[in-house]
């Protein structure tokens, strides 16, 4: 009875129960608000659900109390549909709500992004969002949840082409098919920042952009015939159309000994299109053929590239955006409950940014 007497005469302490606290927590352990993709299809197909359940923490996750989440499109139907249905999402912007027991990188309530890894089941457009601690970083001061949520997933899969794919350096030549896109854009600014000359096709209106970047030369190829304009050999090549007529004219640009480096790889259609036991080999069967033909006939290393979480890239990613060197400008902001909306418009091709959703 003391130690309660004690308890209550104590300001501090009586602050930690105020009714505001104790429904916080709730809302945690009780279940959050979540967007779930319920089958494949349209934008139609999504749905707000509360009361999700939020699962137990492992020891080296994070709980995330998300401020903003940027919207992306393409889930793997073999990965994910026995699963469905599942919450989407990838990148988040937050607040850490909770930490696994053997985190330490991380305290509550401490400002955070990052992305979660493309066969991930739960997903980001949710309240509380659960991530590894090697997925997230600080979030720096300088920019925003919104500005930030847009970051992670995007440049995380430009740096693992040009870094872990083409370990580029600084002083060589770095051409990029699709400059305008957020991959595209992180990736002129991953290599600008390496020291490395950028060229990047582009539509007209990211042209400026791109070249306020830091790109040398930005090629507009609805009005220009990029074989005709650019000169010379490049070091790496980094396709995010993947088109035949892209990797055509990339091969050629590269010089003996450097890398192309596709996001358009077979993998996800094979599997999708054929499961698991038969899309699988498949694609490695492609995939080596393709790398024997091209080292053969052109001496470059040929990739699919993908994202993944990677410590040390997040860590170079936090590092640029708080020094103002990374930055994916975002056209347009949606409430999570008008997630349908903010799809059918990316769908429609009304927006031609980066779209974010706020919780």
């Amino acid at each position: 009875m003391r130690g309660m007497r004690s308890l209550r005469g104590t300001s501090k302490a009586v602050s930690i129960f105020r009714p505001a606290r104790l429904s916080s927590l709730r809302s945690i352990f009780t279940g959050c608000r979540a967007v779930m993709l319920l089958r494949f299809g349209g934008p139609e197909v999504l749905e707000l659900r509360e009361n999700v359940p939020v699962p137990n923490l492992n020891p080296n996750e994070v709980l995330v109390r998300a401020k903003a989440v940027s919207i992306r499109a393409g889930y793997g139907r073999s990965v994910f549909q026995p699963h469905l249905p599942i919450i989407i999402g990838r990148d988040v912007s937050g607040e850490v709500a909770a930490v696994g027991n053997s985190v330490k990188s991380f305290r509550v309530g401490q400002e955070v992004f990052g992305a979660l890894h493309p066969t991930a089941l739960r997903g980001t457009y949710t309240d509380y969002g659960v991530l590894s601690e090697e997925e997230l970083t600080e979030k720096p001061a300088s920019v925003s949840h919104v500005e930030a949520s847009a970051i992670p997933f995007a440049a995380l899969t430009a740096w693992r082409a040009l870094k872990s794919n083409a370990r580029i350096l600084e002083g060589q030549r770095v051409l990029v098919f699709g400059g305008g896109g957020a991959v595209g854009f992180a990736a002129i600014q991953i290599a600008v920042a390496s020291g490395c000359h950028v060229t990047a096709s582009c539509v007209g209106q990211t042209r400026d952009r791109i070249l306020a970047a830091g790109a040398e030369q930005a090629v507009d190829y609805t009005t220009e015939d990029i074989e005709m304009v650019v000169k010379g050999k490049f070091d790496a090549v980094l396709d995010t159309i993947g088109r035949p007529e892209t990797e055509r004219i990339g091969i050629n640009f590269l010089r003996k000994g450097g890398n192309y480096m596709t996001l358009q790889g077979e993998a996800a259609s094979l599997t999708d299109r054929y499961g698991f036991v038969i899309g699988l080999p498949l694609a490695t069967s492609l995939l080596a053929k393709k790398k024997i033909q091209y080292q053969y006939s052109h001496g470059i290393d040929y990739w699919w590239s993908y994202m993944r979480a990677d410590p040390e890239g997040l860590a170079e990613i936090q590092r640029l955006v708080g020094a103002g060197k990374l930055k994916i400008p975002v056209e347009k902001t949606f409430p999570i409950t008008e997630v349908v909306a903010a799809h059918e418009a990316k769908e429609k091709k009304e927006i031609p940014g980066k779209v974010v959703l706020e919780l």
